[in-house]
């Protein structure tokens, strides 16, 4: 598995070569980068191209950063990184410098800081996927309280780890009272094909795991408080926030635009298109949306809210208790909001989203 890793993620750097927009450039202005790299997560579409998720598809499908950018000199590269391994990529990218942003897990980025990286989560908001909890087809559970003492799939350090205890905690359980098998994705929902586990905490590939009469939802986050999902968001680097702060604005206005297109009437049509053209099937998309109790608009909000705070505050805790991170982390230290502040006054929208 681990030279399977290997070789997809020699294919995946490979690819980020071919993905730097743009052609010709002159040298960039003075004091600034040649590139600004942005990770996002990719998939492979149609024909094998790279295609990618979430914001970071809309950003880049819309080309506005590509070309403000290049009126500095600047190019624009994407870095794509895999479904299976986000945190990873994400984080180590983050160390040795070969990132400038990314967009992904709040547990991760978590993690990240907590090690003595310095990243800061510049625009919340989009990428909120719900969780569920899936059983073999012919299993006989309802509720998570059939699972005690049963053995669920999991993969520890994920973004959806946090709703996964949230859950556990308001059915009176504790993580003691199952058995945790600490799989990815992959290796999970083959876990529960297999019989070798009695159920699997994941996202919306649950769906393509009732279509083909593996598994069967038994709970889902689309209708808890909203802090049961999982928040993938826009991440920049500290270091890369002050020294170009001239960048750090474009690619904070570049999301904070995507997002106003995405909400307006027809944006969820656009995004579902999006979404299915990098590889995921339409009908996932639907029904992970379908349902859900959180308002389309309300979902692309960007502004750094007493709800996002408090999230991260308790998602912070909730790391330290379970022994994923070393020490506490002071959470009110992660946030860069004057940038989506800035953004939201050059686009005139700063009544768009009520404060």
């Amino acid at each position: 598995m681990f030279d399977a890793f290997v070789v997809q993620r020699r294919r995946l750097l490979a690819a980020a070569a071919l993905l730097i927009s743009g052609a010709a450039f002159a040298a960039p202005a003075a004091g600034l980068p040649e590139t600004v790299r942005i990770a996002a997560v990719a998939r492979n579409a149609t024909g094998g191209k790279t295609a990618f998720a979430g914001s970071s598809a809309l950003v880049a499908n819309q080309g506005w950063l590509a070309t403000e950018l290049g009126k500095l000199g600047v190019r624009l590269e994407w870095v794509p990184v895999t479904t299976n391994s986000v945190a990873v990529q994400v984080n180590e990218a983050f160390a040795n410098k070969s990132i400038d942003f990314a967009q992904y897990g709040d547990l991760p980025s978590i993690i990240a800081n907590a090690s003595g990286l310095q990243t800061r989560l510049v625009v919340p908001g989009g990428s909120l996927s719900n969780t569920y909890l899936v059983v073999p087809y012919n299993s006989t559970a309802r509720s998570i309280q059939d699972l005690k003492g049963k053995k669920i799939a999991l993969h520890r350090g994920r973004p959806w780890e946090y709703p996964f205890a949230r859950l556990l905690e308001a059915s009176g359980l504790k993580t003691g009272d199952v058995k945790l098998l600490n799989l990815n994705p992959q290796a999970g929902a083959a876990a529960l094909a297999s019989g070798s586990a009695d159920a699997f905490f994941t996202l919306s590939d649950a769906f393509l795991l009732e279509d083909k009469k593996i598994g069967r939802i038994i709970w889902a986050s689309k209708t808890p408080p909203q802090d049961w999902k999982m928040r993938a968001e826009l991440w920049g680097s500290a270091d890369f926030l002050a020294k170009y702060p001239q960048l750090a604005q474009l690619v904070t206005t570049a999301y904070v635009r995507a997002h106003q297109i995405a909400s307006v009437d027809g944006g969820r049509e656009e995004y579902i298109r999006t979404e299915a053209l990098s590889g995921q099937p339409e009908s996932v998309v639907r029904r992970e949306l379908d349902g859900d109790a959180r308002p389309w608009k309300q979902r692309w909000s960007p502004r750094l809210t007493p709800e996002v705070k408090a999230h991260y505050a308790a998602e912070a805790l909730y790391a330290k208790q379970a022994g994923l991170i070393g020490k506490p982390l002071d959470t009110s230290t992660l946030y860069a909001p004057q940038f989506v502040e800035q953004a939201l006054v050059d686009l005139k929208l700063q009544q768009y989203w009520a404060p």
